[in-house]
């Protein structure tokens, strides 16, 4: 895969401040070697390993939920409460995050 990115150098900012002129990016050619087009071959490792992940992500977001519910339904005393504050449940990214990562 051929890569073409627009940069400015340090010469290229002394040349235009000397010129009193905007500076000017130059083109630069980056070249990546790919050995593994997974998605582009419709591989279903990357289908597989985005379904385990969200499976996880589901089940910590409900082991989590669990924990909490169980706070609430155990007593209702001000040290339960206390700690159902305490509690914080991260947002799960479990919908196609994964496929992001791959």
């Amino acid at each position: 895969m051929v890569l073409y990115d627009l940069r400015y150098s340090a010469r290229t900012f002394a040349d235009a401040a000397r010129q009193s002129r905007r500076p000017q990016p130059r083109t630069v050619r980056r070249t990546v070697a790919i050995y593994s087009f997974a998605r582009h071959q419709r591989d279903r490792s990357v289908a597989e390993w985005s379904a385990t992940e969200e499976r996880r992500a589901r089940q910590r977001l409900r082991a989590q939920a669990g924990a909490l519910l169980r706070l609430v339904h155990s007593t209702a005393d001000e040290l339960a409460l206390d700690a159902v504050d305490s509690i914080d449940i991260v947002p799960a990214r479990h919908r196609r995050g994964s496929l992001w990562l791959a």
